[in-house]
């Protein structure tokens, strides 16, 4: 069973009268996270589409860019995002829910709010109120400020890219202490560690950006060193 007929399968709850956000009381359990995980993404990039005041082609299509969609799924994936656009609940009730499901999961977390940067970035314009809704939601998921920035800065073209930064390290950390930080977050980029903690494969792709400024950051920090010790 495709991911999008899960996903139409935890929609049935809505014929019930239940709103959008109470599906992911539903949904705590592998393999259903990986479903949470997609309405999630869905349903907060309909909500944050909409906040600088135009759903743009560019950014439904960042969508089909973050889940490879099959055209006979289109219905489901149509329908999460026009429901999460119209639902009367808004992003803070869907990014609550999110947070009680996914809260302790740093690294989960961390894949939505790639998703949602992607999306966001879409239009090659990143809206003063898109930020807004970001850093809310961020907030609410409880992701410390350091990792929401090094996220930011990895999305945003004119945003600060510090390498240390990237890595999470400090500029006065030992080279050890940078290569172990490097390497951890080299490890956690890979598919399978994504894929146990309830990512769908539609959405591992969202992790190559994340990998290739991590690589980038080691790489120029190595060479900083390097330049200052000979």
């Amino acid at each position: 069973m495709s991911i999008w007929s899960r996903i139409a399968d935890a929609l049935s709850t809505l014929a019930k009268g239940e709103g959008l956000s109470a599906v992911f009381e539903q949904l705590r359990t592998p393999p259903e996270r990986s479903v949470a995980f997609t309405i999630a993404v869905i349903a907060l990039g309909a909500k944050m589409a909409k906040a600088d005041g135009l759903v743009t082609r560019d950014e439904v299509t960042a969508f089909r860019e973050v889940f490879h969609i099959a055209q006979e799924d289109e219905a489901q994936a149509a329908r999460v995002f026009d429901m999460a656009r119209t639902d009367v609940a808004g992003f803070e009730e869907y990014a609550k829910r999110i947070a009680g499901m996914f809260g302790r999961d740093t690294s989960t977390i961390c894949d939505l709010m790639e998703g949602l940067f992607h999306i966001a970035l879409a239009d090659g314009v990143y809206h003063p109120n898109e930020d807004k809704f970001l850093t809310r939601v961020a907030d609410i998921l409880e992701m410390p400020e350091a990792n929401f920035k090094r996220l930011r800065a990895r999305f945003v073209p004119d945003a600060d890219r510090d390498p240390y930064d990237v890595l999470g390290v400090s500029p006065d950390a030992a080279m050890d202490q940078i290569r172990a930080a490097w390497r951890q977050l080299v490890r956690d980029t890979h598919p399978d560690r994504m894929a146990a903690r309830g990512v769908p494969e539609e959405a591992i792709k969202m992790a190559e950006k994340r990998l290739i400024a991590v690589n980038r950051a080691w790489e120029e920090i190595s060479e900083r060193r390097s330049q200052t010790a000979s």
